[in-house]
């Protein structure tokens, strides 16, 4: 059967998930040489959430992913797609399929997407093309980390950071694209500002013969690079992004930008001309929640009211890789 073309997509639903345990800064402090003021002068941040130990990142993915259905009033079973962005999934080989499973969706094929804190965004961009070219219809794409796994908890430069949380949109085919344009960029060159890199050690096997066996370190981070990236390339995809999409900055209602530190979202909507009423944060109560960022506030913000149908959002990812990205489009 040949499939009809669509046109576009529409972002019909959203939903968030956090996990049960906060930490604030000043029990941090209590593990390291920091204090609730450094904290929230350099990053914004107050407070994070952490995934238990006995908590599942498929878990908080499907309650995101559920909560989003709900808005939507799609059932599970009607999902053709689902696209998981995660740098941090139960299984490395992939966490999207038990995703699928818990949430019932028989009918939908599911694979993860690695692209650290720009994953939603790149999640996004790849399922609009499956629905472009008419192969998927309903579409869900979710954004889940716990980089607490991976945080090295007295390294002060970096776990003041990071927070766990899930995100997600659905998305259905329709005869307008909400999905007015998008650029996406990634550069391994500056790989070393951000990662989570491998460590091998040599395991012997027979004779002269060895395979590498080891485990991921926590993670690192030149945090004066990483932001210098940011303030520069970030307002300058999202500028690409809407020249693509032949607006400008002042026809943006809403910018939604991944929550890695306040004075970076300043600076950007500086740059862009954006007054602070029209940025969207919540990075005080959740911290850098990598590829849930961008979906988990823009989940509180419709839910709130202050996002309405028709309005049009910039929104930006970047992080680790080096990659960056941007996406305009509009909700509901």
């Amino acid at each position: 059967m040949v499939k009809q073309l669509q046109a576009g997509i529409s972002l019909v639903g959203s939903g968030s998930a956090k996990p049960s345990v906060t930490l604030t800064n000043q029990e941090l402090g209590q593990v390291v040489d920091t204090s609730d003021e450094w904290i929230r002068t350099r990053t914004g941040i107050q407070q994070r959430c952490l995934l238990p130990e006995d908590g599942s990142l498929t878990k908080l993915a499907t309650q995101a992913g559920q909560a989003a259905l709900g808005m939507a009033a799609i059932s599970p079973n009607e999902v053709d797609l689902i696209i998981l962005a995660t740098s941090t999934p139960d299984d490395l080989f992939g966490s999207a399929a038990q995703v699928q499973a818990q949430l019932g969706a028989t009918q939908a094929v599911a694979f993860d997407l690695t692209a650290a804190c720009s994953g939603f965004v790149f999640a996004l961009v790849t399922a609009a093309q499956f629905m472009r070219n008419g192969v998927y219809k309903t579409v869900l794409v979710i954004g889940a980390d716990a980089l607490s796994r991976w945080t090295d908890w007295a390294d002060r430069r970096t776990c003041v950071l990071f927070g766990d949380g899930a995100g997600a949109v659905v998305l259905k085919a329709s005869d307008r694209d909400r999905l007015l344009g998008f650029e996406l960029h990634s550069n391994g060159a500056l790989n070393g500002c951000l990662n989570l890199r491998y460590e091998a050690q040599s395991e012997p096997i027979v004779a002269d013969k060895t395979v590498q066996k080891g485990t991921y370190q926590p993670i690192t981070m030149n945090g004066k690079e990483v932001y210098r990236f940011a303030v520069k390339r970030v307002p300058e995809v999202i500028e690409k992004a809407l020249f693509r999409a032949d607006l400008t900055a002042a026809d943006v209602q809403w910018l939604v930008l991944h929550q890695a530190n306040q004075r970076i979202l300043d600076a950007v909507a500086d740059r862009l001309k954006v007054p602070s009423e029209r940025v969207i944060s919540n990075m005080a109560r959740y911290g850098n929640t990598s590829a849930a960022s961008i979906p988990l506030a823009l989940d509180e913000a419709i839910r709130d009211n202050r996002i309405q149908p028709g309005d049009v959002i910039a929104s930006a990812g970047f992080g680790a890789g080096l990659t960056w990205g941007a996406a305009i489009f509009e909700w509901g």
